[in-house]
């Protein structure tokens, strides 16, 4: 069976087919779907901070999200924002997405995400340091620049939403990011490296 054009030929199959019969032909293709399968629990347990039960039950959890055994970024968004109801967590989502997504191949593998969680929850100051950079530096070129960081700002801000107490004022991020640059940029040349 050839698989077919996601979005045309769902239309052309439609029309031929009628609503009853694409449903089949939609789970059909569904169940014929390579799902992905990670590397052993004890080759992640050398790799990480988790025992092997801790990396069952993320296992587990990471599976009932994602089925396919990979999250895609507009997966990981709708997953992220259920967070952030009140607000738009969906371009911090996706600049996490991109943190996560280590390979750069426009899907998270439980191996990425269990490697950054165990990096942010039970890494040394250092590893959370050099995740966190990697995060903020957004084009990943080895700095973080103003337009970077008030980037991340303004997403963190947009996450949280109108209604935080205190209420926060409009240029909250911008001096957020002033502050930073002047306790962070020693040599003022308005880039922050890792060093």
């Amino acid at each position: 069976m050839e698989i077919l054009k996601p979005m045309e030929d769902k239309y052309i199959l439609l029309y031929c087919t009628g609503q009853e019969e694409m449903k089949k032909i939609e789970d059909e293709l569904e169940m014929t779907t390579v799902c992905y399968r990670p590397e052993g629990l004890e080759q992640l347990e050398s790799q990480t901070n988790f025992t092997k039960k801790e990396l069952q039950v993320l296992y587990r959890g990471f599976k009932n999200e994602c089925p396919s055994g990979v999250v895609n970024e507009e997966t990981f968004k709708q997953i992220y924002a259920q967070f952030f109801p009140h607000g738009d967590a969906s371009m911090y989502a996706h600049y996490l997405f991109n943190a996560f997504d280590t390979a750069q191949t426009g899907s998270v593998k439980f191996e990425e995400f269990v490697m950054a969680l165990s990096t942010l929850l039970r890494g040394t100051v250092h590893e959370k340091l050099r995740w966190t950079f990697n995060l903020y530096d957004i084009n990943k070129d080895g700095y973080i620049n103003n337009q970077e960081m008030m980037d991340i700002v303004k997403a963190i801000y947009d996450m949280m939403g109108k209604y935080t107490y205190p209420v926060l004022k409009d240029d909250a991020p911008r001096q957020h990011v002033d502050v930073f640059f002047q306790k962070m940029d020693k040599n003022k040349d308005g880039i922050v490296t890792l060093d």
